[in-house]
């Protein structure tokens, strides 16, 4: 078996190429459209946008996670792995690529169980950038526990009525539709008696209560909502892969949410690396320049061990998923580097702003967005206290218990078991007596 790290000539010209077009063309918009990402552009920033989108689609770039049939490459994880490293660095650049979260993963719960109608309504506009989506899931009481979800959905002739409220429902505010879990069984298994509906934004009934912004953001820039559900009906075919099997939808799709923030964690928090090593080279103090310092070459070695280790896990964990097809299989390792990237992403941006000084601090600069945007990823697609759980249980299938009193390990019981084994090669303990 031989094992290879490089990438094929082709695709790396392809990654060469995107590189160059997110740091020269991309990166500019986040300086002067920065909070418009997910709104429906006006045509004065269609003409900036539509050119751009236009150049990806000629490079073959375009939602590369997608299958041809939907206007996608069919790259695998690995690949997209390593484009959203670099995606990663912008806050534009996703949308400009087609693969922008939470977009991402919706579109694929459309793609799958969506009818031939709802697809020609919202999923090409929402492949295309025209329009966003809401994936609105967890609950103010409830968090992301779906055993205490209380949003009900109750069926009324060939309708559905849903009622609840919803939290953090992120881009409510200029999604076309949401995608929303409720309780359509309360009498079964909770993984099992919940479904996913395709709701309309204008479907009667939907109340936006208020839009939370991150800490320091001003509040009228909020976009993670609190929804009020009253009363609103759709239709039959507004559920989303059956009755029932909302959780099972939920895994697959957040499955594949996690492993994007992970790629694209790489990106951001390469970008702080790369900051930080330029601000100790360029800073002088105390007769030298930074980068001279013990201390701030422990931040630099250090950082760069997390970052280099992080990197292997999560191309691994993307091999694996291209392996097996199954995100199922590669749950583990998918948890595994969920709980690993807001550290990577904390520890990489605090060190920066260490190096930065004052400046590091201030809104001139980036860094203590990126350490706020640590804490989100600790919490979004899960916890990242449950999905360590998941983690541990995942193992610990893999072990047995010690069918005896001392651990397998215990040295003497081990040197009992060598000399029983190579008994005649060993010297008769009594005649040495």
């Amino acid at each position: 078996m031989s094992w290879d790290f490089e990438t094929e000539p082709e695709f790396q010209a392809q990654l060469d190429w995107a590189d160059a077009f997110v740091r020269e063309e991309v990166e500019p918009l986040d300086l002067l459209w920065d909070g418009l990402q997910f709104t429906p552009p006006d045509e004065n920033l269609r003409r900036v946008l539509d050119p751009l989108k236009k150049e990806v689609r000629r490079h073959g770039l375009w939602a590369t996670h997608l299958g041809p049939e939907l206007g996608g490459a069919g790259h695998g994880q690995v690949k997209l792995c390593l484009l959203n490293e670099i995606l990663g660095r912008s806050s534009w650049a996703p949308i400009v690529f087609g693969c922008q979260a939470p977009d991402t993963g919706n579109a694929e719960i459309l793609a799958h169980y969506g009818t031939p109608e709802q697809k020609d309504r919202f999923l090409r506009p929402l492949l295309d950038g025209e329009i966003f989506s809401c994936y609105s899931m967890t609950e103010p009481q409830a968090g992301a526990d779906p055993k205490m979800f209380e949003t009900r959905a109750v069926r009324d002739g060939d309708d559905w009525v849903v009622n609840g409220w919803k939290y953090f429902s992120s881009n409510a505010k200029t999604a076309a539709f949401f995608i929303v879990m409720a309780v359509t069984d309360p009498d079964a298994d909770p993984y099992k008696g919940m479904s996913m509906f395709l709701v309309p934004a204008e479907t009667p009934g939907i109340d936006i209560v208020r839009n939370v912004a991150l800490a320091g953001e001003p509040q009228a820039e909020g976009s993670h909502a609190l929804v009020h559900y009253e009363d609103v009906r759709v239709p039959a075919d507004a559920v989303l892969g059956g009755e029932g099997q909302a959780f099972a939808i939920a895994q697959t799709r957040l499955g594949g949410g996690r492993i994007h923030h992970a790629m694209r964690t790489i990106g951001l928090a390469g970008k702080a690396f790369d900051m930080m090593c330029e601000r100790a080279l360029s800073r002088e103090t105390q007769g030298t320049v930074l980068a001279d310092k013990q201390f701030v070459q422990g931040y630099i070695a250090d950082s760069y061990a997390q970052l280099t280790q992080f990197r292997l896990a999560v191309l691994h964990t993307a091999w694996s998923i291209d392996k097996h097809n199954d995100y199922r299989k590669v749950r583990k390792d998918i948890s595994m580097i969920k709980t690993q990237l807001p550290v990577v992403l904390h520890d990489i941006a605090h060190r920066a702003i260490q190096v930065h000084g004052a400046l590091g601090v201030s809104n001139e600069m980036p860094l203590f967005r990126m350490l706020l945007g640590a804490s989100v990823l600790g919490l979004a697609d899960g916890p990242t206290e449950v999905h360590k759980v998941t983690v541990a249980r995942q193992v610990l299938r893999d072990h047995r218990a010690s069918d005896d009193l001392w651990p397998s390990g215990h040295l003497p019981k081990r040197l009992a078991a060598a000399r029983a084994k190579y008994a005649e090669f060993l010297p008769d303990e009594g005649a040495s007596r």
